[in-house]
């Protein structure tokens, strides 16, 4: 009989893509047709997570940034940013085309993201592990403030090999911040390896719990079910809840799906350019 997660790993590879997952990942792919590079495998495995974030749970204002009452979320693995970067141009916090300077000589738009030079952008990340510690402090700022915001704290699951991740888990279980979210972009691949093979993390669900949060698994590819697992936040009241999403590295380019070399591309040619535009139309 399978686990629940082998089911939603089975889920997840086999999730197709809607008409809004296609129009997100081709613009992730218009922003690296300028300068070539950047970390496509890691951006594809989110998108499904970021937009449904920003469409259907958090409460923000694009054209106020700063808002005080705004949603904050934070993603803590920064190298994904084309996918943040993608959905906060799609709502407008910026122009849709300064996708297109992603990485080249004097745009604000690098990397990895900047707090204070992006609007929309919550915490400068891409050294991994600090993204958790930082919710964290926003979520006791928030109940200090007895504001009703709430924090989430997108993380990789490679990313939690980082000792501080833990460290900050136990915080907010002490704390008991049922206004924090985590979740983990867990598609079993990190830089130069299986997660299994680089630095085992089962039993994850378990894990999690033992460290006091709520905890959730989900197929990190289905809108559907990632709409109904945000409406019940908090999983329990009185603890952070931690959502386990089973994604795939590449999801929605089948030769790059799950391939270590797309972790991060660069030199990407005319061909290769062509070959992803047509991969996502192809897409199931």
């Amino acid at each position: 009989m399978p686990s629940n997660s082998e089911v939603l790993i089975q889920q997840a590879k086999a999730e197709p893509l809607d008409r809004r997952s296609r129009d997100l990942r081709r613009r992730v792919v218009d922003a690296v047709a300028g300068e070539r590079r950047g970390h496509l495998g890691p951006a594809f495995s989110l998108i499904e997570i970021v937009r449904t974030l920003y469409d259907d749970h958090l409460n923000f204002r694009p054209d106020q940034p700063g808002w005080s009452l705004r949603d904050r979320a934070i993603l803590s693995k920064g190298h994904g940013c084309l996918a943040l970067y993608a959905i906060l141009a799609d709502k407008g916090f910026f122009p849709l085309d300064d996708l297109a300077t992603f990485c080249a000589a004097g745009s604000y738009l690098g990397g990895h993201p900047e707090a204070e030079k992006i609007p929309g952008v919550e915490a400068s990340t891409g050294a991994l592990g600090h993204g958790l510690s930082i919710g964290v402090g926003m979520a006791l700022a928030a109940r200090l403030a007895r504001s009703n915001h709430r924090v989430v704290v997108i993380t990789g699951d490679g990313e939690l090999n980082e000792g501080s991740v833990w460290e900050a888990a136990m915080s907010a279980a002490k704390h008991q911040l049922d206004n924090l979210t985590l979740l983990v972009d867990y598609n079993r691949l990190q830089s130069y390896g299986p997660t299994e093979e680089v630095l085992g993390l089962e039993p994850l669900v378990d894990k999690w719990r033992a460290f006091g949060f709520g905890v959730g698994e989900v197929n990190g590819h289905s809108v559907d079910d990632l709409r109904r697992v945000y409406a019940v936040l908090p999983l329990e009241p009185g603890r952070p809840s931690a959502v386990i999403c089973h994604t795939v590295k590449g999801k929605g380019i089948g030769y790059a799906e799950s391939a270590p070399e797309w972790h991060h591309k660069a030199r990407i040619s005319d061909d290769e350019l062509a070959a992803l535009y047509r991969a996502i139309e192809e897409a199931p």
